[in-house]
């Protein structure tokens, strides 16, 4: 086996790099090259039919189904034009990847032979087999029916010779299957609210759009070296291996010159992902060795998940032509930095970003104000829920370690908003509201045009940080679908916008009579009524202290937020009668899809942890003791050799060292040996758990930590054994490319 990974070490360090070969065009002219955008959609359908798709994708109206067959011809004839014979819907299931089942175009002709055909009937409604993908028990195994349809405001695109085409997944009887229906049902809801609580300021706005730009971490090691890690092969992380004497402390990888290999796979990857449409921006080296970045300009959520799905997918596809693996687990390496995917969330309208200031008015200034306090009210008032959307047995591992927020959701925000919140809730409030003769308004808050520019340090160990016209959400996994935090905070926000209009409403009702020559005063009286509560109320929420502090985390829980850090126990947040409620109020989940889908965490959470349990004890047992007791025979054949050259004293002093080894050998052996026992033993008593639940949470405190005791004895065996022997390339063969 030392052989083997010495052979794929040396090829590894050998291989060319292979060089991308960029289109003769600049980026923007290949630009959606394969994706049925506007463009595409103007010259291949009817202008009737055109403009109802426009309508449908900009002001997200019901699709006609008559349409739906110009529309198919339309696709059909784009995508023959480019060599395509399949069609495929594309959708996202719980499994955090996505699914598709290739059809080819052709049909029956009637008369013996084929014809090519794709109608509209076949573009809007697929029947994938339901049964198969998770479902938290919606969906028995011999209740096989499910439906995926089409969301015509994510684009059709081609990769190879099939024609793609983004669809929603929902179960015979109608829950959602997946995490896409739900996405859309919360973007409605936050945009109405939105739109609702701007028509105060400007009763022309018609739509609020939210905005993610996600930033995607990842691993690049040579395949070569992944085909010889069982442990990377199989659960995406390495469950042993020692420190690699330097790392990442000379902080001399971090926005580096990028490797030539690795900066022809970027480029490959770029060109490709330009082509699907997705505005691929920056790229550069991260914290740690083997560590790097992509990310977009910033999208409509919706188009920005698909985006970043099809990425993934993609990253994975050319690395491996390049000889890479990418790894995306959060926490592929111990000792080093892990993975996260930072998801950048606004809101804007057709006038410009609701969370950026200064504004030209006063009423501007205002507005964003109440939008800044009304997403922290949503936070605050979720912040468990939050975090149990980011939460998995893979991110649980990156959570909190130094490296990236720590499992305890709050937010940062700077000097200047702190004090602009702090000014607006304590100032008199007839010395910050003012009518201003023909001007209107009049706003006593000095702060906000110095937001224009950035004036405040970032605070990396913010989960939920502010940073200039946006929120960014740190705490998302570098594997996760975003969908998932999406969901949770758009609906949130949605809820906080809703219930400030309700009161608004009220209290205008109420000072209306104090103002009865002006009903513009009145509103605004009413609206800074309503945001001073909400900011004390929402109070306990910001932070700009060190989040990694033990201090921290017991005044995070003085502050009533919540710190749990078992995985399975923060999944039990969906199941809070107050986000049942919300997300049953806002129209995007039902109890019975929240129970469902918890269903598929908690069991999905187990089969992870009981993989690596798995794969941990065959590499114990089948590669590290062979190899060990191996050296330690060695180690013994040597005093034995000693005894035989050299009389007993001079031998036992010359053989000092290997008879201190030999019998370290045998208690690590041991320990590893009774420890993979004790583990075996603990899965079985687990296994026997019906409730998901339970057995999810059983897996979390009594098996999970074996893994941190039984890796602790084999890297020190690591350190022991002649290197020549050791089966498994080493963390530095594996965190320095060549």
């Amino acid at each position: 086996m030392s052989t083997l990974r010495f052979q794929m070490v040396g090829e590894a360090f050998k291989k060319k790099p292979l060089m991308a070969t960029a289109p003769s065009e600049r980026p923007c002219e290949y630009f959606g090259k394969n994706v049925f955008n506007r463009e595409k959609m103007y010259k291949y359908l009817p202008k009737d039919v055109y403009e109802q798709m426009i309508d449908v994708m900009e002001n997200h109206t019901q699709l006609d189904r008559s349409v739906a067959d110009a529309v198919a011809a339309g696709m059909m004839q784009w995508a023959r034009e480019n060599g395509v014979t399949h069609y495929t819907h594309w959708f996202q299931p719980l499994t955090e990847g996505t699914a598709e089942k290739h059809d080819s175009f052709i049909e029956h002709d009637g008369k013996g032979g084929m014809i090519e055909e794709f109608s509209g009937k076949l573009l809007v409604q697929q029947e994938p087999d339901a049964s198969s993908f998770p479902s938290g028990g919606i969906r028995s195994t011999f209740e096989a029916r499910g439906y995926s349809a089409w969301d015509p405001t994510s684009p059709v695109f081609i990769i190879d010779d099939t024609l793609i085409i983004p669809t929603v997944f929902i179960s015979y009887s109608g829950e959602s299957l997946d995490y896409k229906a739900p996405l859309l049902r919360a973007l409605k809801a936050v945009s109405a609210a939105a739109t609702d609580v701007c028509r105060y300021f400007d009763p022309e706005v018609t739509k609020v759009t939210s905005n993610l730009g996600w930033e995607q971490e990842y691993f690049l090691v040579d395949e070569g070296l992944y085909a010889a890690r069982p442990d990377l092969l199989m659960t995406g992380r390495t469950l042993m291996g020692h420190d690699s004497a330097k790392n990442q402390q000379m902080d001399d990888h971090y926005f580096g010159s990028i490797p030539e290999r690795v900066a022809a796979f970027m480029r490959d990857l770029e060109i490709q992902a330009l082509e699907l449409g997705i505005p691929c921006k920056t790229r550069h080296n991260e914290v740690a060795p083997n560590q790097f970045e992509v990310a977009p300009i910033f999208e409509d959520t919706n188009l920005a998940v698909d985006h970043n799905m099809l990425l993934m997918s993609l990253m994975k596809r050319v690395a491996r032509k390049h000889g890479f693996r990418a790894l995306l687990h959060e926490k592929p390496f111990a000792g080093i930095n892990g993975s996260g995917k930072h998801n950048n969330w606004s809101l804007s309208t057709d006038t410009g970003v609701l969370l950026h200031a200064p504004g030209k008015t006063p009423e501007q200034n205002l507005r964003f104000a109440v939008f800044i306090v009304e997403t922290l009210m949503g936070v605050w008032r979720h912040n468990g829920l939050l975090k149990a959307s980011i939460m998995s047995a893979t991110n649980a591992h990156r959570l909190g370690a130094n490296e990236a927020p720590p499992a305890i959701i709050s937010s940062f925000l700077g000097t200047q908003l702190s004090d602009l919140l702090d000014h607006i809730e304590r100032a008199d409030k007839d010395d910050l509201f003012q009518l201003d003769g023909k001007q209107g308004l009049k706003l006593d808050i000095p702060q906000i045009p110095e937001l224009f520019i950035d004036n405040t340090d970032r605070n990396r160990t913010s989960p939920f940080a502010f940073t200039g016209n946006r929120f960014e959400f740190r705490a998302v996994g570098s594997e996760a679908n975003c969908a998932s935090a999406m969901i949770t905070l758009n609906t949130a926000v949605a809820e906080a916008l809703v219930s400030f209009k309700q009161r608004v409403d009220k209290r205008i009702a109420e000072v209306a009579g104090d103002y009865e020559h002006s009903e513009h005063s009145a509103t605004f009286h009413a609206i800074i009524d309503v945001l001073r509560e909400d900011i004390r109320r929402c109070r306990p929420i910001r932070f700009d202290g060190n989040g990694y502090s033990e201090e921290w985390k017991a005044e995070a829980a003085e502050r009533g937020l919540d710190v749990e850090t078992s995985c399975p126990v923060i999944f039990e947040r969906y199941l809070d009668e107050d986000s049942i409620a919300m997300f049953e109020q806002m129209g995007v989940m039902t109890r019975k899809e929240l129970e469902a889908r918890n269903e598929v965490k908690w069991e999905t959470y187990t089969k992870k942890i009981q993989i690596e349990a798995r794969v941990l004890g065959d590499i114990s047992m089948n590669h590290i003791i062979p190899v060990a007791t191996d050296y330690q025979s060695r180690l013994l054949q040597n005093v034995e050799n000693m005894r035989a050259v050299f009389p007993t004293e001079k031998a036992d002093e010359l053989s000092a060292r290997n008879l201190k080894l030999i019998e370290e050998i045998a208690m690590r052996t041991a320990s590893i040996e009774s420890q993979v026992e004790e583990l075996v033993a603990a899965r079985k008593v687990a296994n026997r758990i019906v409730d998901e639940h339970e057995k999810a949470i059983v897996y979390h405190d009594s098996i999970a930590p074996y893994f941190d005791t039984i890796r602790r004895q084999i890297d020190k065996l690591e350190l022991i054994v002649d290197d020549a022997l050791w089966p498994l390339p080493k963390y530095r063969e594996l965190l320095f490319l060549r």
